[in-house]
């Protein structure tokens, strides 16, 4: 893994120096034969000893990251730390797979890894890269890419439309409120001490990577709560509905900072970015995962034959009457239930955001035009 890291590191290096001296655009084909030349040097004879094809891969990953930065969707690449962790990925030539015993054996290792299954790989499957990651908390991972046919559910005839929010995770049109669990609320204070422990230690030194590690290790532990509590849900929201719909939600311009504003204590004086009007918001909205939400939402739902529509997230859907139809215009968010004037019916906020979330959908869905509701479809 440090041997890639290298690699990785002298490849994005010899590409930068060739365009910024040379003006040349220096590519997967040209870095391989570098590397062919680094490895006959005495400083870097080590990279000899572990399989050329991790190697090789490293460098198709920077391939990779150059080509995403060329198309707009990635910033440029940058250099690998040891700190971070790092990959390494081995395809079909570079390990021995035993079904039957379930060893997995790399290129240049006398003994097979040591390695605790969470789950069974099919035996008719053939993996056809292998990838050994080491987290920032030092974990180690082995991911095994292999081919498999996901059956998809008996159909089901539920229906069911998602508002987002933050007191309650996730309202449903069946009145259902998922309560907000706040996993990084809750390891606030953990991770301040760990923090300010590490402030204290002098970079560089064992009690510094000790400290790191604790840090570490406590985010990760914040991140594998979250997503556990993401795969129940969405799991159990596709098992049970044949339509889910939801609410496209412009997170990143949720939880962006505020512009300075005047202070209306001090005149004259401005206020910190953050705080002029969504101050305490911005953790909340990370902390809820609703963009990882979503996407689970869309695979699973792709895997097991469901039908998943997104609505435009500029849908007045809690300003509308789900009985009557009738809008009655913006609502601060501090009304939490509403009377509607036309037809008399009191309505919960989140409840009737999420009955009028389903509506759109199934009016997309049965008209066929994304266009009514600025949809999605798929």
């Amino acid at each position: 893994m440090g041997c890639c890291r290298k690699v990785w590191n002298m490849g994005l290096d010899a590409r930068t120096q060739a365009w910024t001296e040379r003006r040349e655009n220096l590519s997967y084909a040209g870095t391989c034969l570098l590397l062919t030349a680094w490895k006959k040097q005495d400083e870097y004879s080590y990279l000899s000893e572990v399989s050329a094809v991790a190697l090789q891969q490293s460098l198709r990953h920077l391939q990779a990251a150059f080509r995403n930065f060329f198309n707009k969707t990635a910033d440029y690449p940058r250099f690998k730390a040891k700190r971070d962790g790092g990959s390494a990925t081995f395809a079909s030539s570079a390990f021995t797979w035993k079904p039957e015993s379930r060893e997995l054996t790399l290129a240049k290792m006398a003994e097979p890894l040591p390695i605790r299954w969470p789950r069974t790989i099919p035996r008719r499957c053939a993996p056809s890269s292998v990838t050994v990651s080491l987290d920032p908390a030092g974990r180690w991972h082995v991911s095994i890419l292999v081919e498999e046919t996901v059956k998809s559910m008996p159909e089901d005839g539920g229906q069911v439309g998602i508002d987002m929010g933050l007191e309650h995770f996730a309202i449903t049109s069946d009145g259902e409120k998922v309560d907000n669990p706040r996993y990084l609320k809750r390891a606030l204070d953990k991770l301040e001490r760990a923090q300010q422990n590490l402030s204290r230690k002098k970079k560089g030194s064992n009690n510094h990577e000790k400290a790191r590690l604790k840090v570490a290790r406590a985010y990760v532990k914040v991140r594998d709560c979250r997503d556990d509590f993401l795969h129940k849900l969405s799991t159990r929201i596709i098992r049970d509905n044949q339509t889910v719909v939801i609410e496209d939600l412009a997170v990143k311009g949720m939880s962006r900072r505020c512009a300075a504003k005047p202070d209306p204590d001090n005149p004259g004086r401005y206020l910190p970015n953050g705080q002029a009007a969504k101050s305490g918001l911005n953790r909340s909205i990370m902390d809820a995962g609703w963009c990882r939400f979503r996407l689970m939402l869309e695979y699973k739902a792709a895997w097991y034959g469901r039908e998943l529509t997104v609505i435009d997230r500029w849908y007045p859907s809690s300003q509308v009457c789900h009985a009557c139809g009738a809008n009655m215009g913006r609502k601060g968010l501090d009304v939490r239930s509403w009377t509607c004037p036309a037809c008399g019916m009191v309505h919960d906020r989140d409840v009737n955001a999420a009955k009028n979330i389903l509506s759109a959908g199934l009016a997309v869905r049965a008209c066929g035009d994304p266009r009514i509701a600025g949809a999605t479809l798929r």
